[in-house]
């Protein structure tokens, strides 16, 4: 070690830089913790990145990845021809948009009236109530859902020929169908979503609310410029991380409400039903591949894309 001077004259002394082996040594119980997550990622994640090659092949099982004949782009042709891929990138992209900005609205009003609930019990009950449907299988969901809507037997129409009306084909209405999926996440998500956001306000300086009170300010005042503000860096940390899976649809809600009905294929297809439907009916490898190597490609220039943005607008709020 040798003595140097910083920038006001005095004397530091400027260590010796670790070897990599002394600080795994000194680190190896936080290395450990995290080992199970490297594992995690290197082989759900890592590993599959060979068959990524498929998307270029027209994939067989005999000659297997690498025998396949190589094709080049010839399947995202097909798919760009065929008008499947923007179909499928809008319906992803516009159901994500709505989940995502609708889901944290809703989010933030119920955490916000929540918060100002005096009664502690009504509270405890409201919040588990509201948190009960994020526990419930999307099969249920979808059981529930067709037991209601069916044209046969269903409740809806049941109730529609007792009073004297006519039954609706609700299975053959592709219009009405974004409406009762995004019901359908808003009616399982909302509950979870809004305790993150409760939470946050429980962390706000309670000085402050007090400080305002005192102040004369009305629950609305607290709340636009207090509560509000306060929870600007948990929306945007949220909506980063929404952001990164918004080419990836909830595969197993849209597949249990709507399953393989082709009448209902142009406004609730996403790029996973697609893909599921294509290997198990068609045994199409390739095509399948080709568009999961778009989505991943898509909703990583995204990220990117946000994240840059953000950083521009305000670093502290930037993931990386």
């Amino acid at each position: 070690m040798k003595a140097t001077k910083n920038k006001t004259g005095t004397a530091v002394m400027a260590g010796r830089k670790k070897p990599f082996w002394k600080k795994v040594k000194d680190n190896r119980t936080l290395l450990l913790m995290c080992l199970p997550a490297v594992v995690f990622f290197i082989v759900f994640n890592y590993c599959p990145l060979p068959g990524v090659y498929i998307a270029f092949t027209n994939y067989n099982f005999r000659d297997g990845i690498f025998g396949s004949p190589f094709v080049g782009l010839k399947n995202f042709e097909f798919l760009i021809q065929s008008g499947e891929l923007w179909k499928l990138t809008r319906n992803t992209l516009l159901y994500n948009v709505v989940f995502i900005v609708l889901g944290n609205v809703v989010q933030i009003t119920l955490a916000v009236m929540l918060n100002e609930v005096r009664n502690k019990y009504f509270k405890k009950v409201s919040q588990t109530i509201m948190f009960l449907p994020y526990f419930i299988s999307v099969v249920l969901i979808g059981a529930i859902a067709f037991n209601i809507l069916n044209y046969d037997t269903g409740a809806l129409n049941t109730l529609l020929r007792e009073t004297g009306g006519d039954p609706i084909k609700i299975y053959s209405m592709a219009g009405i169908w974004p409406f009762i999926i995004i019901f359908c996440q808003m009616w399982q998500q909302t509950g979870y979503g809004s305790v993150v956001y409760f939470a946050a306000i429980c962390g706000i300086d309670s000085g402050m609310m007090e400080a305002a009170e005192v102040d004369g300010a009305t629950s609305w005042q607290r709340i636009r410029y207090i509560i509000l503000p306060s929870l600007k860096p948990t929306f945007i940390i949220l909506l980063l991380f929404a952001l990164g899976g918004i080419m990836k649809g909830n595969f197993g809600l849209f597949w249990n409400l709507v399953g393989n009905n082709s009448q209902l294929f142009q406004s609730t297809d996403i790029i996973e039903t697609f893909v599921y439907r294509t290997m198990t009916t068609q045994n199409n490898f390739s095509t399948s591949s080709a568009v999961g190597l778009y989505q991943s490609i898509f909703g990583f220039a995204l990220v990117m894309f946000s994240n840059w943005l953000v950083k521009r607008i305000d670093p502290d709020y930037a993931l990386f």
